[in-house]
């Protein structure tokens, strides 16, 4: 009995000191786990932010560094570009100051390029007829008396017919006025019989000169039958061609149009209160934007009338056109001599260049160009007026300011990269 009590004291309190060491254990290792973890939060939050603040400051300072950049090339100038002497001299660029020039007083109008009427040729059979040959093509030039066309025509074979027998009558009464003139000369024949005959030799000279005339009317030779041949009027080029193989003309049929292309006409329409400064013999500057190029001319005819619908008088100058440069349809607007020349601030058309929608021109500053924006009034003679912008004596590149232009097209490529 005691030693059953015995054990079983042993037993329990071997069973309490397992139990207090378990629970030791067990405590240190939660006071350990929770040192590591207060440790490793910190640890990590303090790492997780670090990148976070590093990076943001990073881009803070490349955008800083960015904004720096932009403002600094806005100090240059986005307008601004650096040319060293060697540059302009490489680069062909002529400066030069801004100087007053003359240039007349005109007042702009919008006119159309029209054919020259006086050399401008409607050609039509002048018989009607059936198409033989067409020789020909649309523009096409053309020399005066070449074979454009024939048609085969019924009239104009009875022409011909008729021209015939009264070349024939005539034959046969010089033949009966020479036999009486005989006859009368040696007595046998009275004198009334070589007044008939004299009577109808003149009568057969004038048939036959009847059916000539009516044959040259109509462009047709003697010969020929029935056939009628259409030859151009004039030296020129076929703008128009209503013509074709086989078919049936009228006698006014204009078949082919040729006009002579040298000259041609600038029409305007000039409102009633600008009928006193457009006059006939004004000076005028004609300008398309199809074309580089100016024309000058004068006033050749100016209309007594104004349009019933538009209130606008008809007047046209009349321009050479060796080059065949202004062509027909073409929109033109044309500048008419209005009063006395005047002093104006001008420079070369070409020393103008458009940069952000803007008409500038490049002024000389101490380390380059500066691209300043200007007002541009009228052209003449290769020179545009400055209305606002730019001051008399200013410097500025007058030749191959294009070269600056490109340069600062360059250098924006090269900061945009």
């Amino acid at each position: 009995m005691n030693n059953k009590r015995i054990i079983a004291a042993i037993l329990i309190g071997t069973a309490l000191a397992a139990g207090a060491i378990v629970w030791s254990t067990r405590s240190g290792h939660d006071d350990h786990a929770d040192e590591a973890g207060h440790t490793e939060n910190d640890s990590h939050g303090h790492t997780a932010q670090a990148p976070a603040n590093a990076a943001e400051v990073a881009a803070a300072a490349k955008q800083d560094d960015h904004d720096d950049h932009d403002d600094d090339h806005g100090k240059e100038g986005g307008d601004q570009i650096a040319f060293s002497a060697e540059q302009i001299r490489s680069a062909g660029v002529v400066v030069a100051d801004a100087a007053l020039s003359e240039m007349a007083s005109t007042l702009a109008l919008p006119g159309e390029i029209r054919f020259d009427a006086d050399r401008t040729a409607h050609v039509v059979p002048r018989a009607a007829g059936v198409v033989q040959t067409v020789s020909v093509r649309l523009g096409q030039q053309v020399s005066r008396g070449q074979l454009l066309a024939s048609i085969s025509s019924a009239a104009v074979s009875e022409l011909r017919s008729e021209a015939q027998a009264a070349q024939q009558r005539l034959v046969l009464a010089r033949e009966n006025h020479a036999r009486e003139r005989a006859l009368w000369d040696e007595r046998i024949s009275a004198e009334q019989d070589l007044q008939q005959a004299r009577s109808a030799l003149r009568e057969a000279e004038i048939g036959a000169a009847n059916a000539t005339q009516k044959l040259n009317a109509l462009g047709a030779g003697p010969q020929g039958g029935g056939s009628l041949q259409i030859r151009a009027p004039f030296d020129g080029v076929v703008v128009e061609k209503h013509i074709a193989l086989g078919e049936m003309v009228r006698e006014d049929t204009a078949v082919l149009t040729i006009a002579d292309l040298r000259s041609v006409w600038a029409e305007i329409d000039i409102p009633a209160s600008a009928l006193d400064t457009v006059r006939v013999g004004a000076a005028v500057t004609v300008k398309a934007s199809a074309l580089t190029s100016s024309a000058s001319g004068k006033i050749a005819y100016v209309a007594a009338l104004l349009g019933e619908q538009t209130r606008t008088a008809k007047a046209h100058a009349v321009l050479a056109n060796p080059g065949g440069a202004w062509r027909p349809g073409m929109f033109v607007t044309v500048d008419v001599a209005s009063g006395a020349p005047r002093q104006v601030l001008a420079v070369p058309e070409d020393a103008i260049h458009t940069l952000e929608q803007r008409n500038v021109v490049f002024v000389a500053t101490e380390s380059g160009f500066k691209a300043q924006p200007v007002r541009t009034g009228r052209s003449q003679g290769g020179r545009t007026e400055i209305v606002d912008g730019l001051q008399p004596g200013q410097r500025y590149a007058a030749v191959n300011a294009f070269m600056i232009k490109a340069e600062m097209g360059k250098s924006s490529a090269e900061h945009a990269h």
